[in-house]
């Protein structure tokens, strides 16, 4: 009994001589007086370079709103620009201490990281051109085969695009530069992407594109923190939470009308709407 109790000691001893004691993240971000927040810098509207150099995007206010609901100040933040592959082990490994990167929550990726609640619900859209031959998916779809659609190459693009366009022709390219080169050179009348994508040109370019007011094949988008740091977690869901449901929805609403080119639906007074 003595030499377990020894024992025990000596373990706590080795713990605290090394610093190895866990200590909340969230206090740990107040004492370095920023927070670090993982991204990439290479996709917009999510993450990127505009002309100045500086880097911006929806995932970059996610660090601004998470750094102003910590210190009241949205610029305590420092970016870690990263590779997608480096998402998790980054996070994993306390390189950031969380991750804001189109990341797409999956049951595989939350046995290694713990997410967020959602920010935004990505799907598949259709870009049009604005004085194309098609205005709408209803469109689309009652021309059949008459339309081409191009699409990233992928071993179910084809499939994906008849979900929602059934006797479309598909045309895969390599890159997503020639697939939209397609459609404006009129190679393809519909350019199957990132719904986010699709807002994103249409938000830049209203007189050129338009969106066909149709999305499928759902997914969620959220942030990834660490195991182990439950408090930080839900600090982080309370912040997302109140940025898009409460106090700080305007300025949550001017990134998304910035980046998406729509205004999100205003939270009700009264009974809680996302409760329902």
């Amino acid at each position: 009994m003595k030499k377990s109790i020894s024992i025990i000691f000596a373990a706590v001893a080795i713990l605290t001589a090394g610093g190895a004691v866990a200590q909340d993240r969230l206090q740990t971000i107040l004492d370095r007086g920023r927070i670090i927040v993982g991204t990439g810098s290479t996709n917009p509207p999510w993450h990127f370079r505009n002309e100045a150099g500086d880097l911006v995007g929806y995932d970059v206010d996610m660090g601004h709103l998470l750094a102003k609901a910590i210190f009241g100040d949205p610029d305590a933040v420092e970016y870690v620009v990263q590779t997608s592959d480096s998402r998790i082990p980054n996070v994993v490994t306390d390189k950031v201490d969380i991750t804001c990167q189109f990341m797409t929550v999956t049951a595989e990726r939350a046995q290694q990281v713990n997410f967020t609640i959602p920010y935004y619900r990505e799907g598949v859209g259709l870009l049009l051109l604005k004085d194309g031959p098609y205005a709408t998916h209803d469109d689309l779809v009652a021309a059949g085969g008459g339309v081409t659609v191009s699409v990233l190459q992928n071993v179910y693009a084809e499939e994906m695009v008849h979900q929602a366009l059934p006797d479309a022709a598909v045309d895969q390219y390599e890159s997503v530069d020639l697939m939209y080169q397609a459609l404006n050179s009129g190679r393809a009348q519909a350019a199957a992407t990132d719904m986010s994508s699709a807002m994103w040109f249409v938000a830049q370019d209203p007189a050129r594109y338009a969106e066909a007011g149709y999305g499928w094949n759902p997914q969620t988008y959220s942030c990834a923190v660490k195991k182990g740091d439950p408090d930080f977690l839900h600090f982080v869901d309370i912040a997302f939470r109140e940025a898009m449901t409460g106090v700080d929805f305007p300025t949550y609403a001017a990134s998304f009308k910035q980046w998406f080119g729509v205004e999100p639906p205003s939270p009700q007074v009264g009974f809680p709407g996302e409760l329902r």
